[in-house]
């Protein structure tokens, strides 16, 4: 069976709790930890975004988890800065860091100033950044001039082994593209038939035989309306697809693009129950699709009744 993991979503909860979070996750019996990595939240009732590489030195020397953490190299961040964050943290921790590149949001990358490429020149962009971090992870001295510059860049500082480098898509068309050159690949739950062709176009490109990881949005709580409310009030506002999600700049413009979302449309992008057994079969079925790692989001901002409710309940039927 897949690895179970806890998603810290930083858009909705103070850095300080998710370390107190993460290390009830571990307690509970969860195997990994995948971090988000946002400039702003999604929504003004959200109200939190800090900063994930901080939080990923402090939550890694408290527990003894793997953890994983979305980025996008190429406009907020420098990919010789990247580089250099990945390094130290995987010198410190070594063989528990991945890292999951995406082309980015403009709500996180807007604050630089800069236009806002087309997702084709943000993909040719995210090409290039992992070319100049795998390289430095690898001790050269990188030079590179193109959609993104770097000028005599080189890691001083080099872990015994290089973090994972995986690649984020939502589509087969990115998967298949991403089987190229990433040494893994990370996804969401959509239906079934759409995880098994981002799957299957990952596999068939390069792709076969690396490691795949789901991310899965989810709201329990004892009561199942009180489980819809949670996840209405709190993630109506990422039930839009792509390109309107990439394309809105500010967490006010997200909650006016969200005033007609009802709790009913939630059940798209959401697993939402208060039944544990139900995700037990969610979580089989991911597993069936050939997922290695599963990492679950809660989208409520309180985590440790949910924590403990799936560590009695869920991780044990899932494992058995």
């Amino acid at each position: 069976m897949p690895v179970i993991g806890w998603h810290a979503s930083h858009e909705q909860i103070p850095p300080s709790r998710l370390l107190t979070d993460v290390r009830h996750a571990q307690d509970a019996g969860f195997g990994a930890v995948w971090s988000s990595d946002h400039f702003s939240p999604w929504s003004v009732r959200q109200g939190e975004s800090g900063f994930a590489f901080s939080w990923l030195g402090a939550a890694m020397a408290t527990t003894t988890l793997p953890f994983g953490v979305v980025n996008a190299p190429g406009q907020r961040y420098h990919p010789a800065i990247v580089a250099q964050a990945l390094a130290t943290l995987a010198e410190m921790f070594p063989r528990r860091l991945s890292v999951a590149f995406g082309s980015g949001e403009f709500s996180n990358e807007h604050v630089t100033g800069e236009p806002w490429p087309d997702k084709a020149t943000r993909n040719a962009r995210l090409r290039e950044c992992v070319d100049v971090v795998r390289a430095l992870l690898t001790g050269d001295e990188v030079t590179h001039h193109g959609l993104v510059h770097v000028d005599r860049a080189r890691l001083w500082t080099l872990p015994e082994q290089p973090p994972r480098l995986l690649a984020t898509a939502v589509s087969a068309a990115t998967a298949r593209w991403a089987a190229e050159w990433a040494e893994g690949l990370v996804t969401i739950w959509q239906p079934a038939d759409t995880l098994r062709g981002i799957v299957e176009a990952f596999r068939e490109n390069g792709g076969d035989g690396k490691p795949l990881a789901l991310q899965v949005h989810l709201s329990w709580a004892p009561d199942e309306e009180e489980a819809l409310r949670i996840a209405h009030e709190q993630w109506r506002t990422n039930v839009f697809e792509a390109p309107l999600c990439w394309d809105i700049a500010t967490p006010e413009e997200f909650d006016q693009a969200a005033k007609h979302v009802r709790p009913e449309d939630m059940h798209g992008g959401v697993l939402i129950a208060a039944d544990p057994k139900r995700f037990t079969e969610w979580l089989h079925e991911a597993a069936d699709l050939g997922f290695d790692e599963i990492y679950l989001h809660h989208v409520g901002q309180e985590q440790r009744a949910f924590l403990d409710c799936f560590g009695e309940h869920v991780l044990p039927a899932v494992r058995a």
